[in-house]
């Protein structure tokens, strides 16, 4: 059964429509990716399934609880970390548990034991100014954990990386969510990112946006070394463009 469902969701700003009858599903402790590109509405599809906005039609179901319009039950990472300056990195990574009412003591305690999973040792007292940027996505994103160790939305995290960065983050990345599981969407523009790093993708394309093909990985996670330079890789990744290419031609 699906950890969370999202149900034939629209939603319009006005006269414009920016998303359109998506359907889609997320199981437990899966990585699924949103791919598409810019201004297909992968971002108004997380606002809704945070609980941000209101959807014309449809809903969103996490097991068999309707939280369509309620948030605070999905962490939430947006492209930038927007962690606190004037916070040090411990402190930015316990906020959401001081919202929870936890003391600060308490909080400490218990974002401690994720400091060196995370690969933050070291970084506790600093601040957000004296790290370098992967560094600083690896904070938000356990801040993102400490909201919910459930279901996560990330929106784009590694985009602001340079390339050599992107890659190790990507490969801690899918280490550190063997070790701690989370059942997570991503929403990316980047294909070869999704494929690394997803079980699924969805493709999104149109003007609505709308769901106009899925792609299974049938890789078994830890993924062999050199995954990214495979035949089967490049595959899956040839696919991908043929149906976003048809799919721009059709609207031409």
């Amino acid at each position: 059964m699906a950890k969370l469902k999202i149900e034939q969701v629209s939603l319009s700003y006005g006269e414009e429509k920016i998303i359109e009858d998506i359907s889609i599903d997320l199981c437990h402790n899966e990585i699924v990716s949103l791919l598409g590109a810019s201004g297909v509405g992968k971002t108004t599809l997380f606002n809704v399934i945070a609980g941000l906005h209101k959807p014309d039609t449809g809903r969103i179901m996490l097991e068999e609880k309707d939280i369509t319009e309620s948030a605070g039950y999905i962490s939430y990472m947006l492209q930038r970390d927007l962690l606190l300056p004037y916070r040090t990195v411990e402190d930015n990574i316990i906020l959401p548990l001081q919202i929870r009412g936890i003391k600060k003591r308490e909080a400490r305690r218990q974002v401690s034991s994720y400091i060196d999973e995370f690969g933050l040792v070291g970084t506790q007292k600093k601040y957000p100014r004296q790290l370098s940027g992967g560094m600083r996505q690896r904070a938000a994103l356990l801040r993102t954990y400490m909201f919910s160790q459930e279901i996560a939305l990330l929106d784009e995290p590694f985009s602001a990386l340079d390339m050599f960065t992107k890659h190790d983050m990507h490969n801690w990345y899918l280490k550190v969510m063997e070790r701690n599981p989370i059942s997570t969407l991503f929403i990316t523009h980047d294909i070869d990112e999704a494929i690394t790093l997803s079980e699924r993708i969805y493709l999104l394309s149109g003007k609505p946006g709308r769901i106009i093909g899925e792609i299974k990985i049938d890789v078994p996670k830890p993924r062999y070394k050199d995954f990214y330079l495979s035949e089967q890789f490049t595959q899956y990744k040839k696919k991908i463009i043929e149906l976003l290419a048809k799919e721009a031609e059709v609207g031409v």
